[in-house]
């Protein structure tokens, strides 16, 4: 037997979770981007074709669609894009910082500093290179767009998410590799409204980091000790690309 399929082998006999949405012409994304942007599973080549019995079609989306990856070059002008990161750059060990209950009081609950350190009281130090990801439960207001972008009555946007201090904390207290949260933003959306700007993922990709967005999933897997694997479409040039995510977890 081979070292890497007795290795396949046993990862099998884990918890494998899927932290990505499935993608349809309906998938979240944000407001701002044109109407008509997307358009999924066009038939260019159909059926009963006498040049060759068989389907194609054609898939049209923006790069920050669905659950997806951000790139450098997103916020940050001549940053790296997509090309610049390997198949090494897509697997992480994965942190999962659980605020739920804090959520549950306040939407838009901006995790603190203090939330990652208690983490890290109950689990151990972020391991260098982790991916860090804030587990709000918020996914499932999806497929309810308006849930999912936290709508209020005077159309404003309220959802929980990341403050810049605990991405500094993550960052360069740890050296974490990569963030990923449930929500459309980074930014919970009072951090927005103070900024100005979304300051948090300006951040995040100025530090020549990744972050994935939109996540499910998070209370499936263990808070440490599991594995974070993505993938997404070997395209250059992109500042954002529609991920596969999916964690192998005790």
């Amino acid at each position: 037997m081979y070292k890497l399929w007795e290795t396949l082998e046993d990862l099998k006999k884990y918890k494998w979770v899927e932290l990505s949405h499935s993608l349809n012409n309906d998938s979240p994304y944000w407001s701002g981007i044109p109407d008509g942007s997307v358009e999924l599973d066009k038939v260019v080549f159909d059926w009963g074709n006498p040049m060759l019995e068989c389907q194609i079609q054609t898939f049209k989306f923006p790069g920050q669609f669905g659950t997806h990856v951000d790139f450098p070059g997103h916020f940050v002008k001549d940053a790296a894009l997509s090309e610049k990161y390997g198949v090494c750059d897509a697997v992480f060990p994965l942190c999962v910082v659980d605020i739920t209950d804090k959520v549950k009081e306040d939407p838009c609950y901006a995790v603190q500093v203090s939330d990652i350190q208690d983490y890290e009281a109950k689990y151990g130090d972020i391991p260098d290179g982790a991916f860090v990801a804030l587990r709000t439960d918020w996914y499932k207001n999806w497929p309810d767009m308006d849930a999912l972008s936290g709508i209020a009555e005077d159309g404003s946007e309220n959802f929980p998410g990341w403050t810049l201090d605990a991405l500094k904390y993550i960052y360069e207290t740890r050296n974490a590799a990569a963030n990923g949260h449930e929500a459309l933003d980074t930014d919970a959306s009072k951090e927005t409204a103070k900024a100005g700007d979304l300051a948090c993922e300006r951040y995040v990709l100025s530090m020549n980091k990744i972050q994935i967005e939109v996540l499910q999933n998070l209370d499936k897997v263990a808070p440490a000790g599991a594995i974070l694997l993505a993938a997404w479409p070997r395209i250059e040039g992109a500042t954002g690309l529609p991920a596969r995510v999916w964690a192998i977890t005790e």
